[in-house]
């Protein structure tokens, strides 16, 4: 038994199936004490978008810490935040039309999540919020409140309410006219579901097994929202960052939310970094009515203001749009006549292989096994962790992509071909 195992919590999870001791990573491999070497197609669960120590990121840091700068800052201002705050403007904001202000909240995702929910239900004095069935937005309490698995609520220890869960409009449900649905629910007096000061949703939901709105379907749920004066929040934590080809996954519709969510890749690099981007009238908090020791993450900022530019400047959204059509060719080509029962889907370089139509509900924790073992890094999403998903970075080389796609298409051929688990 080792350390980790004797006085690390029970909560670990990522290391019981990647079990290895990392002590290197550079672009999209991991190198480990033992000497193998692994092709990352996990990303920090999408937290390192441009690779692990992307070069032109990393130096900027270096030279940060050198000079005696401010590392650790509160809300006060500094050259490093002033810079991310023009830079975040220049390259996003203005060329998407978005003239939302800045809010700096915690370390992580979640916080800013917690935010934007505190911030809808003061601003409309509602307290119902409305979350869909497949989310995830967080582990704290509120975040938690919006996300659907019923294991990881189960973990709160408490009754998680004023909130009401719908369909959503892919995947497990999508038969259901959704936004029938849910005005049909906004206008019947006797519905018995209180209006929500809120609607928060992924465009593409993540953990829910990599499943995508349709586009005219967001942009009805925008125009729900506006005639029931409703905010629409978009939770870009982990899509955000170029994910899904654009910056942000819901400006395939060319929609607008009210507040969005950013976290993950934004600081670049990896570091821990929040923001909530509001809509100038919503921003009505009172001086520190929410704040967080580390929402002054210097490092962050100056990671956060290369990576910006490395996006620009690289055409990282060309390169997005050239390696989701390798992969959305490999897996038509290579993968899905493996089996009539798998089905992908995904856009950008978020994708995902359903096993679901499995008789072997552990096929997919198999496939993970597989790769794993021959040095392919990869997680399960969705209902009952039936979804291999991947998410390499976008700054991937197209020969390592290939590679890693060609050991997930051995894994599933190698369990495929045991007719013990074929339906």
């Amino acid at each position: 038994m080792n350390i980790f195992e004797i006085l690390e919590s029970n909560v670990r999870s990522y290391c019981r199936t990647f079990p290895d001791v990392f002590c290197a990573a550079k672009g999209s491999m991991m190198y480990s004490e033992s000497g193998k070497e692994y092709i990352d197609f996990l990303s920090g669960a999408g937290a390192l978008n441009y690779g692990h120590n992307n070069e032109f990121i990393k130096q900027r840091i270096l030279t940060y810490i050198s000079s005696d700068n401010i590392i650790h800052g509160l809300d006060i201002h500094t050259p490093a935040k002033r810079e991310f705050i023009d830079k975040l403007s220049e390259i996003v904001l203005k060329p998407g039309n978005l003239n939302h202000k800045i809010q700096f909240c915690g370390p992580t995702g979640t916080n800013a999540v917690e935010a934007a929910l505190k911030l809808a239900r003061k601003v409309k004095k509602r307290t119902n919020v409305f979350a869909f069935m497949g989310s995830f937005h967080g582990m704290s309490l509120g975040s938690l409140s919006v996300s659907s698995n019923i294991s990881d609520r189960e973990g709160a220890g408490q009754p998680l309410g004023n909130v009401t869960f719908m369909p959503f409009p892919s995947g497990f449900m999508s038969n259901i006219d959704t936004i029938g649905y849910i005005e049909a629910i906004l206008s019947d007096d006797h519905s018995g579901i209180e209006k929500p000061a809120a609607i928060i949703l992924e465009t593409v939901q993540g953990e829910g097994g990599v499943v995508e709105a349709p586009v005219e379907w967001l942009r009805n749920l925008r125009i729900l929202c506006d005639r029931h004066e409703i905010l629409l929040i978009c939770d870009e934590i982990q899509t955000g960052c170029g994910r899904t080809g654009p910056f942000f996954s819901f400006q395939r519709a060319g929609i607008i939310p009210d507040m969005i969510t950013v976290s993950k890749s934004i600081s670049g690099i990896g570091l821990p970094m929040s923001l909530l981007l509001i809509k100038p009238e919503l921003d009505i908090w009172k001086p520190a009515e929410h704040n967080g020791t580390f929402r002054g993450n210097q490092l962050a900022f100056v990671g956060g203001t290369a990576a910006l530019e490395l996006s620009k400047y690289e055409n990282l959204q060309g390169q997005v749009k050239l390696k989701e059509s390798f992969i959305k060719r490999y897996f038509e080509q290579e993968i899905l006549p493996i089996s009539k029962n798998l089905k992908v889907r995904g856009l950008g370089m978020m994708w995902g292989i359903d096993f679901s139509l499995f008789s072997r509900k552990d096929i997919s924790k198999k496939i993970v096994s597989y790769c794993y073992e021959n040095g392919l890094i990869i997680e399960r999403a969705g209902r009952n962790g039936s979804v291999v998903k991947l998410m390499p970075a976008l700054t991937v080389e197209i020969e390592l992509l290939e590679k890693g796609c060609s050991i997930i298409k051995k894994a599933i051929t190698e369990h495929i071909n045991r007719r013990t688990i074929l339906k």
